[in-house]
């Protein structure tokens, strides 16, 4: 137990949460920009895989990073499109089409996986940046400011995303209609507009996230690799209240854990290893149970939008 608290360890713990939480990130305030237009999209795990699968395509056939985040982007965006026509302008009930796009991104992914690659291979990712005297603070610099490019672009997300949804004419339009479209609409808000480009944003952002694991986190592409990433992320929505920072703390705990069982594992402390894999999602459950009643929910949340019905 003495090896879990020394400086190496510990350090390694904190590095691990600050990278385990990346795709989360993504995910996560993606998803909240969608909820909080009021539109619930179960599909972000499809979304995150197709958009691993597009980044890591591009990288193995073209070399280029960039190249890979843009397809992601793309490819993510054009899933997020397919949400909103689905949800918003059929009107179909949001958490079957979310688990639709979930399935649509895990066969369509395995599917072009085996037709083009075919086997698991790696690729030259992302490489750690130091940041130039911050990563130099002792302890705390090693963790906190030696990461890729993609850790430190999620973390930059939510000030601007808390900034966006709380201090911009758009945000307060995306607010007003999450709680009430009707009224939104009769002051001439766009609220198909508005559910449209969340949902397509909430997608990109998706898909950034599963491009953070294969060509920034893991460099490989495999079938199925989020591994129920997208499905915590939609969670740890309701668990920060629908609000970034809470949002960011709620993956930061999560993180934690996770960083925390594979640590345990690599010391070698004895507990079983299936009990440690599921320590985060064990601590998932309970946080959601034990969590008071959130006021941030979107009173219209997974209500579909007539024009002229209350």
């Amino acid at each position: 137990m003495e090896q879990l608290f020394t400086l190496t360890t510990l350090t390694g713990i904190l590095h691990s949460t600050i990278r385990l939480a990346t795709p989360y990130l993504f995910a996560s305030l993606g998803e909240t920009i969608s909820q909080r237009s009021g539109v619930l999209n179960l599909g972000v795990e499809g979304q995150m895989l197709m958009g691993a699968f597009a980044a890591f395509f591009v990288v193995v056939t073209t070399g280029s990073l960039l190249g890979g985040v843009v397809a992601a982007i793309f490819v993510g965006a054009l899933l997020g499109l397919l949400m909103a026509l689905v949800s918003v302008s059929f009107r179909a009930e949001q958490g079957i089409s979310g688990i639709g796009m979930y399935l649509l991104g895990l066969g369509l992914s395995s599917l072009l996986f085996r037709l083009t690659l075919g086997s698991v291979q790696s690729v030259r990712g992302f490489a750690e940046l130091a940041l130039p005297g911050l990563s130099s603070i002792p302890v705390l610099g090693p963790a906190l400011f030696k990461h890729s490019l993609l850790v430190y672009v999620a973390f930059a997300l939510v000030p601007m995303v808390a900034y966006l949804l709380n201090r911009t004419t758009w945000g307060l339009n995306i607010r007003a209609v999450g709680d009430n479209p009707q009224a939104a609409d009769t002051l001439g808000v766009p609220v198909i507009a508005i559910r449209y480009a969340t949902v397509t944003v909430g997608g990109a952002m998706a898909a950034m996230g599963g491009a953070s694991l294969s060509i920034s986190a893991v460099n490989i592409f495999q079938e199925n690799m989020t591994g129920g990433i997208g499905f915590i992320a939609v969670a740890l929505v309701y668990f920060g209240g629908w609000r970034p920072v809470g949002v960011m703390l709620g993956i930061l705990l999560f993180s934690l854990v996770s960083a925390l069982q594979i640590w345990l594992q690599l010391v070698g402390i004895g507990i079983p290893s299936d009990l440690a894999v599921m320590l985060p999602y064990i601590l998932t459950i309970i946080a959601l149970a034990l969590a008071p009643r959130r006021t941030g929910q979107p009173a219209a949340l997974t209500r579909p939008f007539n024009r002229g019905m209350a």
